[in-house]
């Protein structure tokens, strides 16, 4: 195999691992929103976990986090404004990613 082919597939390579990495980190920072906006519900426990759980099926409607964040939104209702779940999303990303980083 020419260096060349071997340089391909470790771009290939690269590039399914860091897209299995963001799939993970979004799941992850779905689940730790979905666990605060219980949290703020006065949910815990089983019942704190199954709506993290409603959260992270929500990004699966469509590409992207608006599915996330109208879900969340649309629950809490006047509990926590735009800006305070946006923030939270971002925080919780950066979040999902060291978790994930100190487990590889």
């Amino acid at each position: 195999m020419s260096s060349f082919d071997d340089r391909e597939n470790a771009f290939e390579n690269k590039f399914a691992h860091d897209a299995q990495m963001q799939f993970k980190a979004e799941a992850r920072r779905n689940k730790l929103l979905g666990l605060w906006a219980a949290a703020l519900m006065g949910k815990s426990g089983d019942e704190a976990d199954a709506y993290a759980k409603e959260v992270i099926k929500a990004d699966f409607e469509e590409a992207g986090d608006e599915d996330v964040y109208r879900k969340v939104s649309s629950d809490l209702g006047n509990t926590a404004d735009e800006a305070t779940i946006r923030a939270q999303m971002t925080a919780l990303m950066a979040e999902a990613k060291a978790q994930l980083m100190a487990e590889s």
